[in-house]
């Protein structure tokens, strides 16, 4: 367990420090750049075929309500609803004068809520245009009242994205958490990827959970970083932390 709050894979390297900052520059600095952070790209390319037709054709007769769950700064918001890649985030999170504004407007009509344990990374979200809404909450132990918010957010979101966040959360806050958005009344698509080959037993509880509560849609296989020093020590042979990207989507 991190001082975070979130269970984590000891042979993982962890970036506490980056994810409680002001800004997402020392994100980009030591993350983006440094490691090639390149997922992204994969994940808009996963969300463009699989859930961005319905989307623009939901959206045109209303507003759809998009909860990016763990997103810290939001960079998989910025890469699924906006529409940017890796290169683009790069360029919009070079400096702390060029990050205060999402350089690239929406796709579609949406209104967008974060949720997250840092409470800067979600500040900086929404006063950037990223986020509409945040809820700050330790998704393990939320308390009453922001379980209750949780619930309901959950409930009305038509596009729920959780990506690398998923298999650092106790199996019961998963369920709950999964329970929550399978309950909507309304159409809803989910964008969920998974690591390999950190935490894959937490991974496979995860899959487990998604598939008795959705329907599978479709994934796709790819990289997502280069691994840190630490972690190309614990799995010798091994250069990138690879990704696997699934869509899918409330059962009727």
């Amino acid at each position: 367990m991190s001082d975070s709050g979130v269970k984590t894979d000891e042979k993982k390297q962890h970036f506490d420090d980056i994810y409680v900052a002001e800004t997402p520059v020392p994100f980009k600095e030591r993350i983006l750049d440094e490691l090639d952070y390149v997922s992204d790209n994969f994940n808009r390319q996963t969300f463009d075929r699989l859930i961005l037709p319905w989307a623009e054709k939901k959206a045109a007769s209303g507003t759809l309500n998009v909860v990016d769950l763990a997103g810290c700064f939001g960079n998989t918001t910025m890469a699924t609803i906006n529409g940017m890649d890796y290169d683009g985030i790069r360029e919009n999170w070079k400096d702390a004068e060029t990050c205060k504004k999402v350089a690239q407007p929406r796709r579609f009509n949406a209104s967008v809520t974060g949720i997250d344990i840092s409470a800067n990374a979600l500040a900086y979200g929404q006063s950037a245009g990223i986020y509409d809404n945040t809820i700050q909450a330790d998704l393990n132990t939320p308390d009453a009242a922001t379980q209750a918010e949780l619930e309901k957010t959950m409930k009305n979101a038509n596009i729920l994205i959780s990506t690398a966040a998923l298999v650092y959360l106790e199996p019961h806050a998963v369920e709950r958490l999964m329970d929550e958005f399978a309950a909507g009344d309304d159409e809803g698509y989910l964008l969920v990827n998974f690591l390999n080959p950190f935490a894959l037993e937490a991974a496979d509880a995860t899959k487990r959970i998604l598939l008795e509560r959705f329907e599978f849609v479709g994934s796709m296989a790819s990289r997502h970083r280069l691994m840190s020093e630490l972690e190309r020590s614990n799995y010798p042979g091994e250069e990138w932390a690879l990704l696997e990207i699934w869509a899918l989507k409330r059962r009727k």
